[in-house]
């Protein structure tokens, strides 16, 4: 779909018309927006991920959150100016081929597809194993069961889906918010087990600020951005949203208060009533800190927590990959059979072959459960940040198309643009380079050239058979 047929099909009037003019339903309203912006910034990366970065960094690591939150506002206000100037489904994939070209097009929407399919598959398979906590159910059954009930409600309307997101958040923010709470009433009432050594002087009289130096809060990053991975996931929802042009500025601009609180607030409060040397790789951090307090029924809680976070993130993972691959088959860089879209105006196909994909890396899990499913684990922060680098070009050369009066002006442009957007993309090089530091996540990158390599392929077979094609022009 070209910019103008989107500029013909959406005229603002989205409030009072059921359907995109791609064919989705509108049937995710202002509330459930709101709390898929706020839970795609809170997931496994922060209730578990946060032990060992605190063990790498300590208390420092509230920086590295700080300025990364700032880098995911400035990425988040690039995609408000984009998806202002065209709301559609498949954000990521339209705007590289408009602002880039087709190739840009077809490795942004494969490999944002493949980022959900491989979070997908770690997220249900960590769902399964949380379940053990309380059951001896063998792991198997509950990815499969998981994966079904998940697979059904992607199927059933968009409505639906955004329903069990909306109370998927909800418990996140709740239990983080509950956190926050206690720790302060620790602070300032002294009550519990950890109410005479708690103290805000953890921050700075354990070796410091910096205890393992600015190399080890450098050493972080690419596990705080691991964490934010899938805030860009309300781009995905904008041709289903209601007014989305009202609806989605808002939740945007929720950013950075959604960071200050559950990330830089919780660390806060956690590591004020509980020593960071006390935290561990593999460790929650809030389980050890529920368990410090001498509050029993905590690990029990963030077990639950932690599982809410699992199921929310594969939810999320079905919703996209469906809505990405009918994106590429409606351009000519996916299979035509993907476009369809069922009764409720849901991709059946698309999510259907997903939800099969992450069925099978169970399997690939249950089988070698060792470091190299760990490797896959890892491919998918970089290719989650190829999304966030593309939105960034394109904001930069809509902007200065835009400039040029060659478009029209967003009704939401981001402020300090285009500095924002380089300063944001210089950032994630840092942390790429960091990742090629680090042993542990060097092999992530070692991955990516053979993926390009595979699209590089498949694009020129493509091509090939259809060279006139509008999916192989530049727009």
């Amino acid at each position: 779909m070209t910019s103008v047929q989107v500029d013909q099909e959406y005229d603002g009037s989205e409030a009072e018309d059921a359907t995109s003019g791609e064919g989705y339903q509108r049937g995710l309203g202002a509330r459930q927006i709101q709390m898929i912006a706020i839970g795609g910034a809170i997931g496994t990366g922060l209730f578990l991920g946060a032990g060992k970065a605190i063990e790498k960094a300590g208390p420092s690591l509230i920086l590295a959150y700080a300025v990364a939150g700032l880098v995911i506002f400035f990425i988040m206000r690039a995609l408000g100016e984009l998806l202002m100037y065209r709301p559609v489904s498949g954000s990521f994939s339209e705007y590289a081929r408009e602002f880039i070209g087709p190739f840009a097009g077809y490795v942004t929407g494969w490999t944002y597809w493949l980022f959900w399919v491989v979070t997908g598959i770690t997220e249900v398979t960590a769902a399964a194993t949380y379940m053990t906590y309380w059951w001896n159910i063998p792991q198997w059954l509950s990815a499969l069961v998981f994966t079904i009930i998940l697979y059904g409600v992607n199927l059933i309307s968009v409505k639906l889906f955004g329903e069990l997101e909306f109370w998927f958040s909800m418990v996140k923010v709740t239990a983080i918010v509950g956190m926050i709470l206690i720790c302060a009433g620790i602070l300032t009432l002294g009550f519990s087990d950890a109410g005479d050594t708690a103290s805000v002087a953890h921050l700075w009289d354990q070796g410091g600020f910096f205890p393992k130096g600015i190399k080890g809060t450098l050493m972080t990053l690419q596990i705080v951005m691991f964490a934010f991975l899938a805030v860009e996931l309300v781009g995905v929802t904008a041709g289903e949203s209601k007014n989305p042009r009202k609806v989605l500025p808002k939740a945007i601009n929720t950013v950075p208060w959604r960071i200050a609180v559950f990330y830089i607030g919780a660390l806060i409060m956690i590591l004020s009533v509980v020593p960071w040397p006390e935290f561990h790789e593999g460790v929650s951090p809030f389980v050890h800190a529920f368990q410090k307090m001498g509050l029993g029924i905590g690990a029990g809680i963030v077990n639950f927590v932690v599982l809410t976070a699992a199921l929310s993130s594969c939810n999320s993972g079905m919703y996209s990959t469906g809505r990405m691959l009918r994106d590429l088959a409606l351009n000519g860089q996916g299979p035509k059979a993907f476009t369809s879209l069922t009764k409720s105006g849901t991709p059946l196909l698309g999510t259907t072959v997903s939800a099969a994909l992450m069925l099978v890396g169970v399997w690939i899990n249950y089988q070698w459960p060792g470091q190299a499913f760990n490797y896959v684990v890892s491919f998918a922060t970089i290719s989650g940040m190829w999304a966030w680098i593309v939105i960034l070009v394109c904001q930069i050369r809509y902007r200065a198309k835009s400039d040029r009066g060659e478009l029209p002006k967003s009704s939401f442009r981001a402020p300090g643009a285009p500095w924002t957007s380089w300063f944001s993309l210089a950032f994630i090089a840092l942390v790429i380079v960091m990742m090629g530091i680090d042993k542990d996540t060097r092999v992530s990158l070692y991955a990516a050239p053979f993926w390009a390599v595979l699209l590089g392929v498949t694009y020129l077979v493509l091509k090939a058979r259809n060279p006139q094609g509008a999916a192989f022009t530049k727009r």
